[in-house]
């Protein structure tokens, strides 16, 4: 389902919903969360050392914004641009898992996973629709908070972050933040079930020290499975690629194991070289390249793993 854009008058509705939340961005600064542990009414603060990791990365990205006015650019090119200077970034995997209980917005440019690749991209261009003044840590963590949570708020529990990509897809296109063109590439649906958490539940260091999650979790991966999932199979992406932008969110849908249920399993951006080749750029993990790279064509980059069984496209619209 397709849902209209919101009327933005002199600025982009994103920008004005930062703009009318100046005292957030400031408490954004030492990141303040409720406490879940049993007895804890009081308020848990997360150092910006913890939620905030590579700030001279950053301080070199927006001197690089302002030289190329990277601000004029759609929002698809401007990720995309974001998305290119983030090349050669290390992988990292569990970044977003920061605490044991409080769950908070968080950045990362020292190390990036598929995820939090494809989210600082744009986040970061959607900054840049604020005046220049407010290009700092505590705006960039509203973006990705606004990106990140159901809602576009981090209520400081681990359920309340959008943990599967078509779950994230379902709530930010809900929002009107993006638009899934995959149905109207061509998009088929296929069979559904995302349990990838409950099932791995030892490696998130949040499950592993809160095991009473693991039952919401399951409730929440219940509904999350419920929605229809549709896929441009692998056979068809070439055909699409001329309609594919700079900065279109690709997101991997995969067979689990040898059953024929989907789920999404990878996420990276669209860029369109010179030569007009969209190639895949993510971050790749370490059994492959172990960074971020501008991958081969995507069409190509499907048939590298058999598992991969096509992908869906979603474009940011502000």
């Amino acid at each position: 389902m397709q849902f209209p854009r919101q009327k933005t008058g002199t600025g982009c509705a994103v920008c004005n919903l930062a703009n009318n939340a100046q005292m957030r961005l400031r408490l954004l600064i030492t990141i303040l969360a409720l406490a879940s542990a049993a007895g804890a009414g009081a308020v848990v603060t997360l150092p910006m050392s913890t939620v905030f990791k590579g700030q001279d990365r950053f301080e070199q990205l927006v001197v690089r914004a302002k030289a190329e006015n990277w601000k004029s650019l759609p929002i698809g090119q401007r990720t995309a641009a974001v998305g290119q200077t983030m090349v050669g970034t290390p992988y990292r995997s569990y970044t977003l898992e920061i605490d044991n209980r409080v769950e908070s917005p968080s950045v990362n440019f020292k190390g990036l996973d598929c995820w939090t690749f494809f989210e600082i991209a744009l986040s970061f261009a959607r900054m840049l629709d604020e005046p220049e003044t407010n290009w700092t840590p505590a705006t960039l963590l509203h973006y990705v908070e606004l990106d990140r949570y159901r809602g576009g708020e981090c209520t400081g529990e681990y359920l309340s972050r959008l943990h599967y990509l078509e779950d994230w897809l379902y709530d930010n296109n809900r929002r009107g933040l993006v638009q899934d063109l995959t149905r109207t590439l061509g998009g088929v649906s296929v069979p559904h079930s995302a349990r990838e958490m409950t099932n791995g539940w030892r490696h998130y260091r949040y499950l592993a020290a809160n095991r009473a999650l693991l039952r919401p979790l399951a409730q929440m991966e219940g509904r999350v499975s419920a929605r229809p999932l549709y896929e441009i199979p692998k056979s068809r992406v070439a055909s699409i690629e001329p309609r594919l932008r700079s900065g279109d969110i690709i997101g991997i849908v995969s067979r689990d194991g040898h059953s024929s249920m989907r789920a999404t399993s990878h996420v990276g951006l669209a860029l369109r070289s010179g030569d007009g080749t969209v190639h895949f750029m993510h971050a790749s993990a370490p059994h492959n390249y172990g960074k971020v790279v501008v991958d081969s064509r995507l069409s190509a980059y499907l048939y590298r793993y058999s598992s991969d069984t096509g992908v869906l496209v979603v474009r940011p619209i502000r």
